[in-house]
Protein backbone atom coordinates (compact mmCIF):
# COMPACT_ATOMS: atom_id res chain seq x y z
CA UNK A 1 0.00 0.00 0.00
CA UNK A 2 2.70 2.47 1.09
CA UNK A 3 4.46 1.61 -2.85
CA UNK A 4 1.33 2.11 -4.92
CA UNK A 5 0.71 5.56 -2.83
CA UNK A 6 4.03 6.68 -3.79
CA UNK A 7 3.50 5.74 -6.95
CA UNK A 8 0.45 7.67 -7.27
CA UNK A 9 1.66 11.09 -5.73
CA UNK A 10 4.72 10.90 -8.17
CA UNK A 11 2.08 10.64 -11.17
CA UNK A 12 0.31 13.76 -10.11
CA UNK A 13 3.84 15.43 -8.97
CA UNK A 14 4.39 15.19 -12.50
CA UNK A 15 1.19 15.99 -14.47
CA UNK A 16 1.48 19.21 -11.69
CA UNK A 17 4.97 20.27 -13.02
CA UNK A 18 4.14 19.79 -16.77
CA UNK A 19 1.00 21.64 -16.48
CA UNK A 20 3.20 24.80 -14.48
CA UNK A 21 5.74 24.66 -17.25
CA UNK A 22 3.10 25.07 -19.86
CA UNK A 23 1.22 27.98 -17.95
CA UNK A 24 4.68 29.73 -17.67
CA UNK A 25 5.94 29.23 -21.15
CA UNK A 26 2.55 30.54 -22.18
CA UNK A 27 2.81 33.71 -19.98
CA UNK A 28 6.35 34.12 -21.12
CA UNK A 29 5.67 34.18 -24.83
CA UNK A 30 2.23 36.44 -24.50
CA UNK A 31 4.94 38.93 -22.48
CA UNK A 32 7.67 39.02 -25.64
CA UNK A 33 4.97 39.46 -28.34
CA UNK A 34 3.77 42.52 -26.34
CA UNK A 35 6.93 43.94 -25.96
CA UNK A 36 7.40 43.62 -29.05
CA UNK A 37 4.70 45.01 -30.88
CA UNK A 38 5.63 48.39 -28.38
CA UNK A 39 8.77 49.06 -29.82
CA UNK A 40 7.63 48.95 -33.62
CA UNK A 41 7.47 52.50 -34.62
CA UNK A 42 6.66 53.95 -37.75
CA UNK A 43 7.01 57.95 -38.91
CA UNK A 44 3.31 58.63 -38.34
CA UNK A 45 4.15 57.47 -34.55
CA UNK A 46 6.44 60.27 -34.12
CA UNK A 47 4.98 62.97 -36.72
CA UNK A 48 1.51 62.47 -36.74
CA UNK A 49 0.76 64.16 -39.38
CA UNK A 50 1.01 61.44 -42.08
CA UNK A 51 -2.63 62.22 -42.70
CA UNK A 52 -2.38 65.35 -44.33
CA UNK A 53 -0.08 63.66 -47.49
CA UNK A 54 -0.71 62.43 -50.39
CA UNK A 55 1.90 60.09 -51.03
CA UNK A 56 5.46 59.23 -50.43
CA UNK A 57 8.15 58.99 -52.87
CA UNK A 58 11.31 57.21 -52.16
CA UNK A 59 14.87 56.79 -53.54
CA UNK A 60 14.21 53.78 -55.26
CA UNK A 61 10.58 54.74 -56.93
CA UNK A 62 8.36 53.39 -54.51
CA UNK A 63 5.47 55.51 -54.00
CA UNK A 64 3.70 55.13 -50.25
CA UNK A 65 0.04 55.93 -51.04
CA UNK A 66 -1.18 55.06 -47.42
CA UNK A 67 1.80 57.14 -44.70
CA UNK A 68 -0.07 56.17 -41.47
CA UNK A 69 1.42 53.12 -40.09
CA UNK A 70 3.82 52.47 -42.96
CA UNK A 71 7.74 53.17 -43.94
CA UNK A 72 10.07 51.81 -46.24
CA UNK A 73 13.40 50.63 -44.80
CA UNK A 74 16.83 52.68 -45.84
CA UNK A 75 14.55 55.24 -47.28
CA UNK A 76 11.29 56.13 -44.72
CA UNK A 77 11.83 54.63 -41.02
CA UNK A 78 12.37 55.69 -37.56
CA UNK A 79 15.63 56.14 -35.76
CA UNK A 80 16.23 57.17 -32.40
CA UNK A 81 19.03 59.44 -30.67
CA UNK A 82 19.61 60.12 -27.03
CA UNK A 83 16.09 58.81 -26.02
CA UNK A 84 14.46 60.96 -29.22
CA UNK A 85 12.70 59.60 -32.33
CA UNK A 86 13.51 60.94 -35.06
CA UNK A 87 12.16 60.13 -39.03
CA UNK A 88 14.81 59.36 -41.06
CA UNK A 89 14.71 60.52 -44.79
CA UNK A 90 16.95 59.32 -47.25
CA UNK A 91 18.22 59.23 -50.77
CA UNK A 92 20.60 58.37 -52.99
CA UNK A 93 22.59 60.64 -55.77
CA UNK A 94 21.00 58.39 -58.39
CA UNK A 95 17.63 56.42 -58.40
CA UNK A 96 14.05 56.84 -59.77
CA UNK A 97 13.18 60.66 -60.62
CA UNK A 98 10.20 62.48 -60.67
CA UNK A 99 8.90 63.63 -64.58
CA UNK A 100 9.81 67.45 -64.01
CA UNK A 101 13.50 66.67 -62.44
CA UNK A 102 16.63 64.99 -62.53
CA UNK A 103 17.26 64.21 -58.93
CA UNK A 104 16.56 61.78 -56.14
CA UNK A 105 14.05 62.02 -53.91
CA UNK A 106 12.50 60.40 -50.23
CA UNK A 107 9.94 62.99 -49.79
CA UNK A 108 6.07 63.83 -48.55
CA UNK A 109 3.65 65.81 -50.98
CA UNK A 110 0.88 67.54 -49.58
CA UNK A 111 -2.61 66.38 -50.72
CA UNK A 112 -4.15 70.02 -50.69
CA UNK A 113 -3.45 72.46 -52.90
CA UNK A 114 -3.82 76.68 -52.65
CA UNK A 115 -3.43 79.91 -54.07
CA UNK A 116 -0.83 82.58 -52.46
CA UNK A 117 -3.58 84.90 -51.53
CA UNK A 118 -5.05 81.59 -49.71
CA UNK A 119 -2.14 80.32 -48.34
CA UNK A 120 -0.87 77.88 -46.09
CA UNK A 121 1.89 76.86 -43.42
CA UNK A 122 4.55 74.10 -43.64
CA UNK A 123 6.74 74.18 -40.41
CA UNK A 124 9.92 71.56 -39.54
CA UNK A 125 12.48 70.80 -36.83
CA UNK A 126 14.99 68.71 -38.07
CA UNK A 127 19.12 67.96 -38.59
CA UNK A 128 20.99 67.21 -41.80
CA UNK A 129 23.10 63.78 -41.03
CA UNK A 130 24.69 63.76 -44.44
CA UNK A 131 25.19 64.92 -47.81
CA UNK A 132 26.76 63.69 -51.04
CA UNK A 133 30.85 64.16 -50.51
CA UNK A 134 31.28 63.80 -54.14
CA UNK A 135 30.55 66.38 -57.06
CA UNK A 136 31.87 69.16 -58.65
CA UNK A 137 32.96 71.97 -56.57
CA UNK A 138 32.01 74.66 -59.13
CA UNK A 139 28.60 73.50 -59.50
CA UNK A 140 25.93 75.41 -57.20
CA UNK A 141 23.97 72.38 -56.53
CA UNK A 142 26.78 70.12 -55.37
CA UNK A 143 26.85 68.68 -51.53
CA UNK A 144 23.29 69.75 -51.17
CA UNK A 145 19.75 68.57 -50.05
CA UNK A 146 16.54 70.35 -49.81
CA UNK A 147 14.71 69.70 -46.72
CA UNK A 148 11.45 71.90 -47.53
CA UNK A 149 9.43 73.87 -50.86
CA UNK A 150 6.95 75.10 -52.08
CA UNK A 151 6.20 73.85 -55.56
CA UNK A 152 3.81 74.96 -58.17
CA UNK A 153 1.01 72.84 -59.81
CA UNK A 154 0.29 74.70 -62.11
CA UNK A 155 1.99 77.25 -65.30
CA UNK A 156 5.65 75.80 -65.69
CA UNK A 157 5.45 74.07 -62.36
CA UNK A 158 8.37 75.87 -60.87
CA UNK A 159 9.39 76.33 -57.06
CA UNK A 160 8.98 79.68 -55.81
CA UNK A 161 10.85 78.13 -52.74
CA UNK A 162 13.26 75.23 -51.49
CA UNK A 163 15.20 75.06 -48.55
CA UNK A 164 18.52 74.17 -49.05
CA UNK A 165 21.61 72.82 -46.74
CA UNK A 166 24.49 72.53 -48.40
CA UNK A 167 28.42 71.35 -46.87
CA UNK A 168 31.00 71.72 -49.02
CA UNK A 169 33.94 68.01 -48.17
CA UNK A 170 36.13 68.57 -45.87
CA UNK A 171 34.15 71.50 -43.98
CA UNK A 172 32.78 71.18 -40.67
CA UNK A 173 30.12 73.80 -40.96
CA UNK A 174 27.71 74.15 -43.95
CA UNK A 175 25.35 76.33 -45.04
CA UNK A 176 21.47 76.75 -44.88
CA UNK A 177 19.90 79.02 -47.58
CA UNK A 178 16.28 79.36 -49.53
CA UNK A 179 16.21 79.81 -53.39
CA UNK A 180 13.04 81.77 -55.29
CA UNK A 181 12.19 80.39 -58.26
CA UNK A 182 11.24 82.57 -61.12
CA UNK A 183 7.63 81.88 -62.46
CA UNK A 184 8.86 82.73 -65.99
CA UNK A 185 6.88 84.99 -68.82
CA UNK A 186 6.99 83.01 -71.75
CA UNK A 187 8.59 79.63 -72.44
CA UNK A 188 10.60 78.64 -68.79
CA UNK A 189 13.92 78.04 -70.79
CA UNK A 190 15.07 81.59 -69.17
CA UNK A 191 14.32 80.37 -65.31
CA UNK A 192 16.61 80.93 -62.56
CA UNK A 193 16.67 80.92 -58.83
CA UNK A 194 17.60 83.68 -56.56
CA UNK A 195 19.42 82.22 -53.37
CA UNK A 196 18.98 84.29 -50.01
CA UNK A 197 21.50 83.05 -47.02
CA UNK A 198 20.19 82.57 -44.09
CA UNK A 199 23.07 80.83 -41.90
CA UNK A 200 26.18 80.50 -44.15
CA UNK A 201 26.49 81.06 -47.37
CA UNK A 202 24.19 81.59 -50.59
CA UNK A 203 23.93 79.00 -53.44
CA UNK A 204 26.11 81.23 -55.62
CA UNK A 205 29.40 80.73 -53.46
CA UNK A 206 30.99 78.21 -55.36
CA UNK A 207 34.85 76.80 -55.93
CA UNK A 208 36.95 77.64 -58.64
CA UNK A 209 37.55 74.44 -59.72
CA UNK A 210 36.00 70.62 -59.60
CA UNK A 211 37.96 70.14 -56.38
CA UNK A 212 38.37 73.63 -54.70
CA UNK A 213 36.61 74.76 -52.15
CA UNK A 214 35.60 78.57 -50.99
CA UNK A 215 36.38 79.47 -47.80
CA UNK A 216 34.34 77.68 -44.57
CA UNK A 217 31.20 79.84 -43.18
CA UNK A 218 32.19 81.22 -39.82
CA UNK A 219 28.19 81.04 -38.67
CA UNK A 220 27.48 77.82 -40.65
CA UNK A 221 25.32 75.03 -39.46
CA UNK A 222 27.38 71.34 -38.70
CA UNK A 223 25.80 68.58 -39.97
CA UNK A 224 24.00 67.05 -37.34
CA UNK A 225 22.74 70.18 -35.95
CA UNK A 226 19.50 70.79 -35.28
CA UNK A 227 17.33 73.81 -36.46
CA UNK A 228 14.16 74.89 -37.30
CA UNK A 229 12.12 76.37 -40.57
CA UNK A 230 8.56 77.93 -40.53
CA UNK A 231 7.01 78.39 -44.29
CA UNK A 232 3.72 80.81 -43.52
CA UNK A 233 1.77 82.36 -46.78
CA UNK A 234 -1.51 84.25 -46.50
CA UNK A 235 -2.60 86.68 -48.48
CA UNK A 236 -0.39 86.53 -51.52
CA UNK A 237 2.93 87.18 -49.08
CA UNK A 238 5.19 84.26 -47.89
CA UNK A 239 7.43 84.76 -44.56
CA UNK A 240 10.04 82.61 -43.40
CA UNK A 241 11.54 81.95 -40.03
CA UNK A 242 14.68 79.59 -38.82
CA UNK A 243 15.68 79.42 -35.84
CA UNK A 244 18.86 77.53 -34.43
CA UNK A 245 19.83 77.01 -30.95
CA UNK A 246 23.39 79.62 -30.57
CA UNK A 247 22.47 81.00 -33.77
CA UNK A 248 21.16 84.65 -34.93
CA UNK A 249 16.66 83.65 -35.44
CA UNK A 250 16.20 84.70 -39.36
CA UNK A 251 13.51 86.54 -40.75
CA UNK A 252 12.30 87.00 -44.38
CA UNK A 253 9.02 88.30 -46.71
CA UNK A 254 8.32 87.78 -50.36
CA UNK A 255 5.53 88.28 -52.58
CA UNK A 256 4.40 85.58 -54.09
CA UNK A 257 1.61 87.58 -56.02
CA UNK A 258 4.16 90.55 -57.22
CA UNK A 259 6.96 90.19 -59.01
CA UNK A 260 10.52 91.71 -57.93
CA UNK A 261 11.71 90.93 -61.15
CA UNK A 262 9.71 91.61 -64.67
CA UNK A 263 12.36 93.37 -66.44
CA UNK A 264 15.86 93.03 -67.40
CA UNK A 265 16.72 95.83 -65.24
CA UNK A 266 15.83 94.03 -61.74
CA UNK A 267 17.39 90.64 -62.19
CA UNK A 268 20.03 90.65 -59.96
CA UNK A 269 24.00 90.31 -60.27
CA UNK A 270 23.76 86.97 -58.79
CA UNK A 271 21.90 85.59 -61.49
CA UNK A 272 24.20 87.26 -63.97
CA UNK A 273 27.09 85.67 -62.21
CA UNK A 274 25.65 82.10 -61.92
CA UNK A 275 23.22 81.50 -64.61
CA UNK A 276 25.19 83.40 -67.80
CA UNK A 277 27.43 80.38 -68.79
CA UNK A 278 24.08 78.57 -69.57
CA UNK A 279 22.39 81.25 -70.80
CA UNK A 280 19.70 81.69 -68.61
CA UNK A 281 18.76 85.21 -68.04
CA UNK A 282 14.63 85.40 -68.80
CA UNK A 283 11.84 87.64 -66.88
CA UNK A 284 9.42 86.70 -64.36
CA UNK A 285 5.87 87.50 -64.62
CA UNK A 286 4.53 90.51 -63.13
CA UNK A 287 1.69 88.38 -60.85
CA UNK A 288 4.43 86.19 -60.21
CA UNK A 289 2.64 83.16 -58.69
CA UNK A 290 -0.98 84.77 -58.12
CA UNK A 291 -3.70 82.62 -58.78
CA UNK A 292 -1.63 79.37 -59.76
CA UNK A 293 -2.04 76.43 -57.33
CA UNK A 294 0.60 75.29 -54.40
CA UNK A 295 1.39 72.77 -52.17
CA UNK A 296 3.93 72.08 -49.88
CA UNK A 297 6.76 69.42 -49.89
CA UNK A 298 9.27 68.05 -47.07
CA UNK A 299 11.75 65.57 -46.81
CA UNK A 300 14.97 64.60 -48.48
CA UNK A 301 15.15 66.40 -52.06
CA UNK A 302 19.13 65.58 -52.99
CA UNK A 303 20.53 67.91 -55.18
CA UNK A 304 23.38 65.76 -56.24
CA UNK A 305 23.27 63.97 -59.04
CA UNK A 306 25.33 62.21 -61.63
CA UNK A 307 24.77 64.44 -64.72
CA UNK A 308 27.74 65.57 -66.66
CA UNK A 309 28.53 69.54 -65.11
CA UNK A 310 29.45 70.70 -68.98
CA UNK A 311 25.59 70.14 -69.29
CA UNK A 312 24.84 72.49 -67.12
CA UNK A 313 27.16 74.24 -64.33
CA UNK A 314 24.81 75.10 -62.14
CA UNK A 315 22.58 72.14 -61.72
CA UNK A 316 24.72 68.89 -62.97
CA UNK A 317 26.67 67.88 -60.13
CA UNK A 318 29.05 64.84 -61.85
CA UNK A 319 28.97 63.15 -58.81
CA UNK A 320 29.93 59.42 -58.19
CA UNK A 321 26.73 57.84 -58.99
CA UNK A 322 28.16 53.79 -58.94
CA UNK A 323 25.76 53.29 -61.78
CA UNK A 324 22.41 53.88 -60.17
CA UNK A 325 23.45 50.68 -57.65
CA UNK A 326 21.92 52.05 -54.11
CA UNK A 327 23.56 50.07 -51.90
CA UNK A 328 27.53 51.27 -52.85
CA UNK A 329 26.44 54.48 -53.26
CA UNK A 330 25.12 54.21 -49.29
CA UNK A 331 28.35 52.65 -48.42
CA UNK A 332 30.16 55.12 -50.32
CA UNK A 333 28.57 58.65 -49.47
CA UNK A 334 26.85 59.13 -52.33
CA UNK A 335 23.43 59.88 -50.71
CA UNK A 336 21.50 62.76 -48.38
CA UNK A 337 20.26 61.72 -45.48
CA UNK A 338 17.31 64.12 -43.77
CA UNK A 339 16.25 63.96 -39.78
CA UNK A 340 13.04 65.52 -39.11
CA UNK A 341 11.82 65.54 -35.11
CA UNK A 342 9.10 67.76 -35.16
CA UNK A 343 6.66 69.04 -38.06
CA UNK A 344 3.38 70.55 -38.62
CA UNK A 345 0.81 71.48 -41.72
CA UNK A 346 -1.96 73.82 -41.59
CA UNK A 347 -3.06 77.64 -42.79
CA UNK A 348 -1.50 80.67 -43.03
CA UNK A 349 -1.68 83.08 -40.75
CA UNK A 350 -2.01 87.03 -41.04
CA UNK A 351 0.87 89.33 -39.92
CA UNK A 352 0.72 92.86 -39.70
CA UNK A 353 3.26 93.29 -42.50
CA UNK A 354 0.36 91.25 -44.69
CA UNK A 355 -1.36 93.29 -47.69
Amino acid sequence: MRIRKMQLSSKSLLLISISLFLINCGHRTKKTTTVAKDTVKYPSDVIPFMDGWCSMLCGDGTRLENLENSEHKNFFYVSSDDETDWVVFKAPNSGVTTRTSSNTRTELRNQTYWTPKEGGKLTGKLKVMHVSTSGDARVAASYAVVVGQIHSKDGHENEPLKIFYKKFPGHKKGSVFWNYEINTKGDNSGRWDFSTAVWGNDMSVIGTGPNSFPEEPKDGIKLGEEFSYEINVYGGMMHLTFISEGHDTKTFSKSLIKSDFSNKQSIPQQILTLYAPIGRDGIEKEEAYAEELQTFMQGAYNQTNGKDPEENIVWSTGAETYNGDITKQYANGSYTEVWFKEASIGVGTKLDMDY
